[in-house]
């Protein structure tokens, strides 16, 4: 069984579009994730205090925080006020700090 050569050319041509899109989102996820890291390098925060920093919307910050919470790039802190605050983890500080 061959691959057939023009039918990939010819899927790739007609996905180019959905490919593009899923890379612009992806470039923009990333965006984000970098803006509200470097927030959390910074010290701890609340998500209205990274949405204020980061000109994001809080809804968004809120979603960012929990996936780096999810995949333990960050931990819940201390309650400020109505909310909680956010830290990087130390293994993510430090590799942020040798990055940096």
């Amino acid at each position: 069984m061959g691959v057939d050569k023009e039918l990939l050319k010819r899927l790739r041509q007609e996905r180019q579009a959905q490919v593009e899109a899923a890379r612009a989102r992806l470039k923009a996820l990333r965006a984000e994730m970098k803006q509200v890291q470097q927030q959390l390098a910074a010290g701890p925060a609340t998500v209205p205090q990274i949405a204020e920093q980061t000109g994001l919307d809080p809804a968004r910050v809120l979603w960012l925080v929990t996936a780096l919470r999810k995949y333990g790039l960050a931990v819940e802190g201390d309650k400020q006020g109505d909310y909680y605050t956010y830290r990087l983890t130390e293994t993510t500080a430090q590799t942020g700090a040798e990055k940096g």
